[in-house]
């Protein structure tokens, strides 16, 4: 196991397209929601017990061994919004491209076969985190980190906002952070025994119809 890898895999400039998606900031930032540091931190509280939980634990579930075609499907399942399966899926091919560059695996590689379209990227960072050397844990932490280290860096753009407001936001997230990956690598293991079934399927309603409502818009900054 490297700690290193887990740095490089969860570093913004990876190059895996995070930084032309905001995670829903942009939208909520232009419907009002995020207008300031406070709202920044409540929306990515939000969205890091709901939407970051489902992917840290189908991340980790990935790096446990978890059949990776298996939990592409549980991934659709748990997205309803066609604009986030498109955009997951497209992180998911430019993570593939990167993380089989850095640590080529066998596994990548089938997946990549099975899924040229890509598949959902928390998918692909469990994959890539276990091909890396790197425990479930490791693969949910890189996963409940991006889901909002990608808002609270696009509301930087979006509002001018001081980036060491941002980075305050996500200090205080750290505890939380802390515990949502244990949260999703304790599902990991029981979806080795009991199937995806056993993975959480938080809701986060405003996230997916905010994402339609992003998707229609004819200018915007971030791609989601």
């Amino acid at each position: 196991m490297s700690r290193a890898a887990l740095l490089v895999l969860a570093d913004g400039r990876f190059p895996a397209g995070g930084h032309a998606h905001s995670g829903g900031a942009e939208e909520a930032v232009g419907a009002g929601r995020i207008r300031d540091a406070a709202d920044l931190g409540a929306f990515c509280r939000g969205r890091l017990h709901t939407a970051g939980l489902v992917a840290a634990a189908l991340a980790a579930a990935a790096a446990d061994g978890t059949g990776p075609l298996a939990l592409d499907e549980a991934a659709d399942a748990r997205t309803p919004s066609p604009a986030l399966r498109t955009a997951a899926r497209r992180l998911g091919r430019q993570l593939m491209r990167a993380a089989r560059a850095a640590w080529p695996d066998p596994a990548l590689d089938a997946l990549a076969a099975a899924r040229p379209r890509g598949a959902h990227q928390p998918v692909v960072l469990g994959l890539a985190a276990r091909a890396a050397g790197l425990t479930p844990l490791d693969a949910a932490h890189a996963a409940a980190y991006e889901s909002v280290s990608g808002p609270a860096t696009a509301t930087v753009r979006l509002l001018s906002l001081d980036p060491f407001d941002a980075t305050a936001v996500l200090a205080r997230l750290a505890p939380e952070l802390d515990q949502v990956a244990a949260r999703a690598a304790e599902a990991a293991r029981r979806c080795a025994a009991e199937g995806p079934e056993a993975l959480p399927a938080a809701s986060a309603p405003l996230l997916e119809t905010g994402a339609e409502a992003h998707a229609a818009r004819p200018v915007r900054l971030f791609a989601s």
